[in-house]
């Protein structure tokens, strides 16, 4: 038996394949550390998305070799594949593996390693899926690669071109993950828009075939190009196992700065787009992407967006301030804004993103809904926090008589308004004495 150490910087999607290579691992007998000075081997997920992820994903390196130098360290993911030789050079690295080799990294560890696994571990029940962490929501990759050429991206590059996972594949995915215990799956892929595009079939296939085939309590999709949607998409979320919350990135609220940036989607398409899911999803949770001072943004542009933003109100946006990212189309373009301008800009948008928050929460006021709770945590007075999400994605914090054990369980919680700052959390009475609810970033 091998004692391996995984860890993941980046997208959800990072999480769900490494969370994937630790079943794997445990399938065949191998121990998962929960702390890399445990671990015979650790391996990190890299990502390269910006030029930030890229610096962070170096740090980390040389934080795991000196917090075990002993240990092979097995490098993967977007920044293994984009600099390899560079990944390479760094001290302590044993193994780099490409995106286009993810799947083979187990085997390729083994290999390379000479790692031996205990078989009579592996016939455990339930023993594939004992990964570290909570059991309650599970990411589920169900794509790959990207064919948009977004100027600011780096993923079409990074990830490749788009390939699916089969319906039978993603559906015993999902049906063992539930009878190991979970009770959400989050579909998530580089492009979820495009699943099926190499197979005939579409995302609402995917998904129609899941609520048929598959009894886990909780399905919900992760980040959503707004286009790409076949016709009646939205008529899906009839389904009460499909959790009412979208996050659609819409990177600029100006046709011009869309135009640059690539994107295939206006304005007037986007907001038809939002019209038409709230219409067909209550109590939809709307969460989006927003990239500020893109090159070439005048002041004419980012008002429009600004307006925009204003003007369709969301439960959440997460704000990226542009950073040129070498070797995408925008990192060569003109107009590259000053960072005083991005700085101003971007505390407009958390101001307005703020506001809309509370708006949003405010809606909750008085509602019942249910929660998926996941983790508790010991309080001074003995009583114990909990903390999960509602069905629509809004954070739930709550304490409960100890004794009394929430994990991975789904109640109703009536909640009620705030009765202090911060203004981004409300508190109700059902069916424990405090509950606190907060809307956290997209995930």
């Amino acid at each position: 038996m091998t004692t391996i150490y995984l860890t993941t910087l980046g997208c959800r999607l990072n999480e769900a394949e490494t969370s994937r290579w630790a079943r794997e691992f445990q399938n065949e007998g191998h121990a998962i550390a929960r702390a890399p000075e445990e671990a015979e081997v650790i391996v990190l997920n890299s990502c390269a998305v910006t030029t930030e992820a890229a610096r962070k994903s170096r740090q980390v390196i040389h934080r795991l070799h000196r917090q075990n130098p002993g240990a092979h360290l097995v490098v993967a993911g977007c920044y293994a594949e984009l600099e390899p030789a560079q990944v390479a050079a760094l001290t302590g690295v044993d193994l780099v593996v490409g995106n286009q080799e993810k799947e083979a990294l187990p085997r390729r560890m083994a290999a390379t390693f000479d790692l031996h696994a205990m078989p009579a571990l592996a016939a455990r029940p339930g023993g594939a899926h004992m990964v570290a962490g909570s059991r309650t929501r599970a990411f589920v990759k169900v794509q790959d690669g990207c064919r948009n050429h977004c100027t600011f991206c780096i993923v079409t590059i990074a990830r490749g071109a788009e390939r699916s996972r089969s319906l039978a594949e993603v559906t015993a995915e999902i049906n063992a993950l539930h009878a190991a215990g979970y009770q959400e799956a989050v579909l998530t892929g580089v492009h979820l828009g495009g699943y099926g595009s190499d197979l005939g079939v579409d995302l609402a296939t995917l998904v129609e075939h899941l609520l048929r085939h598959t009894d886990i309590p909780r399905l919900r999709l992760s980040s959503l190009e707004p286009w790409d949607l076949p016709e009646g998409f939205f008529g899906l979320w009839q389904h009460p196992r499909l959790m009412p919350h979208l996050h659609l990135p819409l990177q600029a609220g100006c046709d011009a700065t869309l135009r640059r940036m690539a994107r295939r989607c206006t304005t007037a398409r986007y907001a038809a787009l939002v019209d038409q899911a709230r219409a067909a999803i209550p109590h939809l949770t709307l969460t989006t992407d927003l990239i500020v001072g893109f090159p070439g943004e005048s002041e004419a542009e980012w008002a429009q967006t600004a307006a925009f933003v204003e003007a369709l109100g969301f439960a959440h946006i997460h704000i990226f301030t542009f950073s040129a990212r070498q070797g995408t189309a925008a990192s060569r373009m003109r107009g590259q804004v000053p960072g005083e301008i991005k700085r101003q800009r971007s505390q407009q948008m958390h101001a307005i993103a703020a506001r809309q928050k509370a708006a949003h929460l405010a809606q909750f006021v008085g509602a019942t809904r249910p929660v998926l709770w996941e983790s508790g945590a010991d309080q001074a007075d003995g009583d114990v926090q909990w903390s999960g999400y509602t069905d629509n994605y809004l954070r739930v914090v709550a304490l409960a008589p100890a004794g009394l054990d929430l994990q991975n369980r789904i109640t109703p919680a009536y909640l009620t308004a705030p009765s202090g700052p911060p203004a981004d959390r409300l508190h109700g009475v059902f069916p424990f004495p405090t509950l606190t609810l907060t809307q956290t970033a997209h995930e």
